[in-house]
């Protein structure tokens, strides 16, 4: 380069110089013709002279550079030819025009040339290199090896026809993957272990048990730890800590957690089966971390009714177990503490905005009420949030429309927005969940929040409340709300119709006391009862008119069987209060001998709404968790959009089917 412009610059002043001498010899021929005419011969000379030299310079300067362009074509050509990594050229159509040796030795020297690349090199997709200008991709596998396949593209001209060639080298990356992958299954694990009822199981067993059960479970607990290599350490009389490794972990969870039905079995006196809780933390950054990802992943185990293992790896969270109804605790000591703190942080606000979830039920706004009253009998201004009303609560709702009380009681979720001040107090009812509730804005612009709620705890949960009280064991929020209220004060004062729609919730959750009742169900029931409560007056809080009743009998008349004992159902069109009616008919279809568990789908306003419910054989919670949804063991909810009907009946069956087969595992 450097050449060709001294080239082009001594030209440059050659030609200047002989203009000058032109011009020159010009003015000598005016004045002295005989010296012109000698310059001129001078000057022609020059001229001839230039030309010469100038044509022997180009031809210098090509031998140079067709020099210099074989030197380059064969140091291309020899570093092509020895590539220290596999190298295939390929036709845009994907056929192989040329490879090199390396290449060659991946397939024990097969004759390559022609054949399709997609039968060798598997993932590459040349419609991507070609039209997207992919130029790379990731852990190709071929012949046990992993490969990174990076491509160029180029064009090329053959008897005046354009064409693409696409040159193809791989990296093996076989070691780095074999790396990796045995530094992830080394990685650290922490499981905390906790029996769930030890305590309730000791307290029904005669003397000499007792000591048989703690040492059946010791041993169990100890041999499937040593099982499984890893590192147990008891640290009170119903909890172990327990380090492992994620190659462990993997094992364990390939075989579900079996140690939870080891434990569910042990038969020494016992007439309350034990059950054990499980927290995984895993992927953790410390060892610090993790330890805080497994006490959150036992809470949530806690939190869902226990009998189940959690795995917390980072936001993701994994779910085993958890097919046995919730042990009831006997002990009053957390609602008594629950009581006295939320009494604290209801004399500490200015105001009290009580929430509930979309579509109330009974146990949703009795629960509200009940809490409202906690409210009212500290001289708190209270206001419950009731965007809409529905069939459900139809009847309630009459009732205290007639109480003037309530008339700036019930507020819709933008007046409650208005309302909220900086040192206000919201407590959510009957739900755990943000988007499940009935103005999900409240949660954000609130920072005191209180969560009460007997539902299990889904993966979507208000992680910054200031007092959580879940308890799976509740048969509602009702129950725990009337507990709250007996400790809350000495001799607690409330209306009738509060106390008939708190037992109204007690009565509609627990399918007249026949599902999910324990002791403090009928104690809380009592209670309510001998606070005013009439038990006729409760039960037509829900009874139903002809048309409801008419349009349920229809839907379970269009009920079918699915694996025997499963029933599903769909609400027409036509009818009106799809979601009441659609919980309502899964209840009753469980009134039918045989079935065992059921869904009923109803549309509305474009979204697929599905009630579950289970006579407890079937956890319909796991069931509709797989959609989204959640619940309780018994009972049950998802929502889904941009799904037609026969789409979500599809989804169920192959939830169904999931739940099964985990359960045979």
């Amino acid at each position: 380069m450097k050449e060709k412009i001294g080239f082009f610059m001594l030209r440059l002043d050659s030609n200047i110089y002989l203009w000058i001498l032109g011009f020159s010899f010009a003015i000598v021929f005016y004045y002295n013709w005989i010296l012109g005419l000698l310059g001129f011969s001078v000057l022609i000379y020059l001229a001839y002279f230039q030309s010469k030299e100038r044509s022997q310079k180009k031809e210098e300067l090509r031998r140079y550079i067709e020099k210099l362009s074989d030197n380059v074509d064969a140091a291309t050509k020899n570093a092509i030819l020895n590539l220290p990594f596999p190298l295939v050229i390929l036709d845009e159509d994907g056929s192989i025009n040329w490879y090199n040796s390396l290449f060659s030795l991946i397939y024990q020297g097969d004759y390559l040339l022609d054949k399709k690349v997609d039968d060798y090199i598997p993932g590459i997709e040349l419609e991507d290199i070609l039209h997207e200008g992919k130029k790379e991709f990731k852990n190709i596998m071929i012949k046990n090896d992993y490969y990174d396949l990076h491509c160029e593209f180029f064009d090329i001209f053959e008897d005046d026809t354009k064409k693409k060639i696409i040159m193809t080298y791989l990296i093996n990356k076989t070691d780095f993957v074999h790396l990796k992958a045995k530094y992830l299954e080394e990685k650290n694990v922490v499981a905390i272990l906790q029996i769930d009822n030890l305590e309730e199981v000791l307290k029904e067993v005669e003397e000499e048990f007792k000591p048989i059960i703690s040492a059946d479970l010791d041993r169990i607990i100890n041999s499937w730890a040593a099982m499984n290599n890893a590192s147990i350490q008891k640290y009170s009389n119903d909890e172990y800590i327990l380090h492992l490794n994620q190659k462990q972990l993997q094992l364990i969870q390939e075989k579900r957690f079996d140690i939870l039905d080891t434990v569910r079995e042990i038969n020494s006196g016992n007439r309350i089966p034990l059950t054990l809780s499980i927290g995984v933390g895993v992927n953790a950054k410390t060892l610090g971390e993790l330890q805080k990802f497994a006490n959150a992943a036992m809470d949530i185990a806690l939190g869902r009714g226990g009998d189940q293992a959690v795995v917390k790896d980072y936001e993701r969270l994994s779910f085993y177990g958890g097919k046995s109804k919730a042990v009831e605790k006997r002990t009053r000591v957390k609602a008594r503490v629950i009581s006295y703190a939320l009494r604290q942080l209801i004399e500490q606000s200015d105001e009290v905005i009580i929430l509930g979830h979309e579509m109330p039920d009974l146990d949703c706004i009795g629960s509200a009420l009940g809490v409202y009253r906690c409210c009212a009998n500290l001289n708190k201004i209270t206001y419950i949030v009731m965007n809409r009303i529905n069939k459900g609560i139809e009847n309630l709702w009459k009732e205290l429309k007639e109480d003037k009380e309530y008339d700036k009681v019930f507020v819709d979720g933008y007046e409650a927005l208005s309302l909220a001040g900086k040192n206000s107090l919201l407590i959510i009812v009957d739900t755990h969940r943000p988007s499940f509730t009935m103005e999900p804005e409240l949660i954000d612009k609130i920072d005191k929040k209180v969560v009460i709620d007997h539902h299990r705890r889904a993966t979507e949960f208000i992680d910054d409340a200031v007092l959580t009280y879940i308890e799976p064991y509740a048969s509602s929020t009702s129950e725990l709300v009337t507990e709250i209220l007996q400790y809350m004060f000495e001799k607690p004062k409330i209306k009738q119709i509060e106390a008939e729609a708190l037992l109204a919730g007690i009565f509609i959750d627990t399918k007249n006391f026949s599902f999910q009742t324990g002791i403090r169900t009928f104690e809380a029931a009592s209670f309510l009862r001998g606070a005013g409560a009439d038990t006729t007056l409760t039960r037509q809080l829900f009874q139903d008119d002809m048309d409801t009743f008419l349009a349920r009998a229809e839907v379970v008349k269009a009920a079918w069987m699915y694996k025997e004992n499963i029933a599903i159902s769909i609400i027409p069109d036509n009818i009106a209060n799809p979601a009441l009616i659609a919980a309502q008919a899964a209840d009753e279809l469980l009134n039918i001998r045989g079935i065992i568990a059921s869904f009923v789908l109803s549309k509305i306003e474009g979204y697929i709404f599905i009630s579950g419910r289970s006579l407890g054989e079937i956890n319909v919670q796991i069931v509709l968790e797989k959609l989204g949804g959640g619940g309780h063991l018994t009972v049950a909810g998802a929502q889904l959009s941009d799904i037609s009907i026969e789409e979500a009946v599809e989804l169920i069956e192959n939830a169904v089917d999931e739940y099964l087969k985990e359960g045979e595992r």
